[in-house]
């Protein structure tokens, strides 16, 4: 039975201010503001009480990649729900989702990444990695190796210990963190940090920032080294082909735990099932999350290796989980989602057709006053805008433009977001070639109406 109220959007906006708190949100902006409100997606397109018609570039947040709509998850979900709606996993127990789901992530993670511990987001799965990984060191007899080392722009989640872990610096104001035993180094963000180096070389040079960390500190405190693949919410920050390797190089060399976090990456956004294949990097932990149900019900889990496991289980019982912990619900959703990754090849397809002429689409961009670079991986996109096109200059205030930016993409119908001055994509894998145009056509709008306002010929 459909228990919405039959309102007219002002009613629903009023609603939302008057009793809705919501994520990432200036409360004081949001008692006057207009949320947009949202009622049914289909595909790739979201609509909103209004009748607006939008493509959704950002896929909700880096997540659904099957799309809106699919009818086989809606059913997986239901027939669980009459089955075995709910049982925990705690003191020995289990399902058969969670172990169906676990043998299925183990055959499709990078090698060695054989064992599934569930959680219920990505913040969720970092903080169970912080547990995991201090305790593997005290059962290896180095319980001084506490320190994880994480980059500046690196988003982990929002719980204490995952937003410790990234590099976000507004959040680590709000909340007095990072937590001790937390410390941070530049990214492999290029475009704003390399300077006169080639990307080869700058690539180099950030890897060398986490071995001059780990030499500061010492290796005997240092627990884990933690990054995405791409930094998605950072602003799609594409390592140079140099960094990766000796990223690994490093870690190896100090006896350093390599955390690959696949939240925004993993379940085809590169072109391969996970951000590490692309890469070639060999995590010993991976928390994965988003695509793992294409956002249509909240699952994570943390992949890890024998070795890990058969350290944790020298302490006796591990002392750490969640009450949705492998919800059966939520594990047969994303057993029917991934059935429909490899059904529809979208893996294959992201890697050979979509993603390369997003590629080629956004190379047109180039051209455009605003633009100063454009980069993507897969179908995971960024167009930095930039004052300066030759010199690499950054506007300041940071943000502004890239916001004026977003709103005019919205107004086109189109959803992107911002990040700094950077405006960056990850539209659903369902996407198709003349939606890619349609997508970029969108965007070159919203970024003339940003160069009209800003009076950049």
């Amino acid at each position: 039975m459909q228990r919405t109220h039959n309102w007219t959007t002002q009613e629903w906006v009023e609603a939302d201010r008057k009793h809705h708190m919501r994520p990432f949100t200036d409360y004081v902006e949001a008692k006057t503001g207009s949320a947009r409100i949202v009622t049914r997606a289909e595909g790739i397109y979201t609509f909103d009480t209004e009748g607006n018609e939008v493509l959704d570039g950002m896929a909700g947040l880096w997540c659904t990649n099957v799309g809106y709509g699919r009818k086989e998850l809606a059913d997986a979900a239901y027939s669980q729900m009459m089955e075995l709606p709910y049982y925990n996993t705690f003191f020995n127990s289990a399902h058969k989702p969670s172990i169906e789901l676990a043998g299925v992530l183990a055959e499709l993670t990078p090698d060695g990444l054989d064992h599934a511990f569930y959680a219920s987001s990505g913040s969720e799965a970092n903080d169970t990695i912080v547990r995991m990984v201090r305790h593997y060191w005290n059962m290896k007899g180095k319980p001084a190796k506490k320190t994880f080392i994480s980059r500046e722009y690196a988003y982990h989640g929002t719980t204490m210990a995952a937003a410790s872990l990234g590099g976000m610096s507004g959040m680590h104001g709000q909340a007095d963190l990072p937590l001790p035993g937390f410390e941070h180094v530049m990214p492999p963000y290029w475009y704003a940090f390399g300077g006169d180096m080639t990307p080869e070389e700058f690539g180099m040079a950030a890897a060398k920032a986490v071995e001059d960390k780990i030499l500061e500190l010492g290796a005997d405190k240092v627990a884990a080294f933690i990054g995405e693949p791409i930094q998605g919410a950072g602003a799609v920050i594409i390592p140079p082909e140099t960094y990766w390797p000796e990223i690994q190089r490093i870690c190896k060399k100090h006896d350093v735990l390599l955390i690959a976090d696949e939240v925004i990456c993993g379940f085809g956004r590169t072109g391969n099932w996970f951000g590490s294949q692309t890469f070639d990097i060999k995590p010993d932990l991976m928390p994965i999350a988003k695509g793992l149900t294409s956002g249509y019900i909240p699952l994570s889990a943390v992949m890890t290796t024998d070795d890990i496991v058969d350290t944790l289980g020298k302490g006796g019982e591990f002392q750490h989980g969640f009450t949705y912990s492998g919800h059966p619900v939520a594990c047969a959703v994303a057993l029917a989602n991934i059935d429909v990754i490899k059904r529809e090849n979208l893996v294959e397809r992201t890697r050979t057709d979509t993603g390369p002429y997003l590629s080629e689409k956004l190379a047109e961009l180039q051209d455009h006053p605003l633009v100063g670079e454009v980069r993507s991986v897969g179908l995971i996109g960024a167009i930095e805008l930039t004052k300066n096109k030759e010199t690499r200059e950054l506007f300041e205030p940071m943000g502004e433009v890239g916001a004026k930016c977003k709103s005019h993409c919205m107004a086109n119908g189109l959803i992107m977001r911002s990040t700094r001055d950077v405006m960056v994509m990850s539209p659903p894998l369902i996407i198709t070639r003349a939606e890619i145009d349609i997508m970029i056509e969108r965007a070159r709008k919203g970024l003339d109406a940003t160069a009209k306002e800003i009076g950049v010929a």
